[in-house]
This record gives C-alpha cells, structure tokens and sequence, in this order.
C-alpha cells in the first residue's frame, strides 16, 4: 500500500504523516504531496517521499498520484475556490484507479445550514458521483481554534461569542489526524461517513470553566447576539463579508450543526480522546513558550 497525504506541509497534514509513522507504516510507503516541496524537509529527512501538489494545477496531481492506491484528500483551505481544486483530485484519482480516498469534510456537511457546509457537500457529492471506493471523514471543531479565546480571557476574564448554548463535540488536530491514519490503514471503511468528534459535548459556557482551570482565575462566558458579534468583529478590524461569514458560523453552531454524537474519534483509534482542558493547555503550550 502507498498512501498519499495531500497538503502535507499544513497542520493536519503534518500531523497525519506523524501518525502514519507512529503507527508503523514504512516512511517509504507514504508519500507527502505540498505546493512548496521545500516545506516537507522534516518529513523527507524521515523517509518519506515528497512530491509537488497543487490542487489548482493537475497535472502535480496526476504525477503526485504515480504508484498510489491510497489518498489522503485534506480539504483546501480557499473559501469559494474549494469544489473546484478538489475536483482536480477526484478525477485524477479516478483515472489513476486509486482504490480508497479519505476526504477530510465537515460536520454534517450534508444536512447542516452554516457557512462552511455546502462546499463540503459538493465535494462529497462529487466523490459519489465519481464512483472512486471513498470514506467520508467529518472532522468536528479543532480545540486549538479556541486557543485565542482563552489566551485573551487571560486579560479580559472574558470568553465571547455568538454560539449561544450551541454544543461543539471538537478535538485536537493530532487526535483526528491519528484516525484518520487508521482509516488510511486499514482494510475496509470503504462507503462510511464518519463524524469524527471528541469525548466531550461542550459549549462555550463550558469553554469559560475550561479556560478558568487553566489561567487559575475566574472567566466568564458573555453571549452575543449575532448583530452584536458581527459589530465586535467588524470593530476589530474584520471587513464586513467575514465579520458576517464568522459570526454565520457561530449562528450555525448556535442552531447544532456541530451537535454529532461523542466519541467518534476514540471508537476509530481505540483510545480516550485528549480532554478539553488538555488539549487548550497544549495548543496555549507554544506562545507560553
């Protein structure tokens, strides 16, 4: 088997080629695909192959995917560019006969009315309608994108947003990146959606207590209205269209669409997922340093 990590230089693709080696795969088995090749040093000083790949160009892909029969498709990260690029992998997949591809989606992505939801159901769409053997990963919020919440409640004793009691069901980057090494790995999966969320449901009234456990004083949590969140954003700098489009995603997570069932990325790995607590503290770990 030869599995191919799309945008490997980013910090989920990292994070999956770390996990792939820790769970035994030869690095001589993976290769590391990245537009900038000299970005995948540390990953080439460990074996493992690094080729050019760039979802805007494919013929990188169709190279990249030479001896391949496993792929890692880690969704692009340029909002309202995303369906295209990744159509560029699907269909190179297709025709290179690639014989399993894991694509890294969203929550409910297929049913959910929030943002980031209809490129990820168009994606999914056209993997079903590629017909190329798929499992659907729908990694749920990463903790560390609350590490800034906490870091500024350092000062402000304060953790604000518009999520109302909206439950998230989030875990770090290296926990989902270790299932989705299994899911890489392993015989099977093939035809699955999985929703790939923690142990814990949490909201960000939780997320105040887990930020006072860390910073050792009292934080609270201070909802706001949709209107009230675009207004702060929008005071802190943000245009008006992503003021809108961030405070959208609260409204999204306000209304459940982050709202999965718990636990989905320990039945995948066979161990607890990282707490809340511990995963801000390691996120906080870096600019502590």
């Amino acid at each position: 088997m030869t599995i191919l990590v799309t945008a490997a230089s980013g910090q989920l693709g990292r994070l999956v080629v770390d996990a792939l080696l820790t769970r035994g795969a030869e690095p001589s088995s993976i290769v590391a695909g990245a537009r900038d090749t000299s970005k995948l040093a540390d990953a080439a000083a460990r074996g493992v192959r690094t080729v050019e790949l760039d979802y805007t160009k494919p013929d990188t892909i169709t190279a990249a995917l030479e001896g391949v029969d496993t792929v890692l498709l880690i969704s692009g990260s340029e909002v309202g560019q995303r369906v295209p690029q990744h159509a560029n992998v699907i269909d190179a997949a297709k025709a290179a006969g690639v014989a399993k591809l894991v694509y890294t989606s969203a929550p409910n992505a297929t049913t959910a009315d929030y943002p980031l939801a209809p490129e990820h159901k168009a994606t999914e769409e056209l993997i079903v309608a590629s017909g190329v053997p798929a499992v659907i990963v729908r990694n749920n919020w990463y903790f560390e994108n609350y590490a800034g919440d906490v870091a500024r409640a350092a000062e402000s004793g304060v953790v604000a947003s518009s999520t109302g009691e909206g439950v998230i069901v989030g875990a770090t980057r290296a926990d989902l990146a270790d299932a989705a090494a299994v899911v890489l790995l392993e015989d099977g999966h093939l035809g699955q959606v999985y929703e790939l969320s923690g142990d814990q449901a949490w909201t960000y009234a939780d997320l105040a207590v887990a930020a006072s456990e860390i910073l050792g004083r009292e934080v609270a949590y201070t909802p706001l209205t949709t209107e009230q969140h675009v207004a702060a954003l929008e005071a802190a700098g943000l245009d008006a269209g992503l003021a809108g489009f961030v405070a959208g995603i609260d409204a999204g997570i306000a209304r459940g669409v982050l709202e999965v069932p718990t636990g989905g990325v320990s039945r995948l790995t066979g161990r607890p997922a990282t707490t809340l607590v511990d995963g801000l503290r390691a996120a906080l770990a870096p600019a502590a340093a």
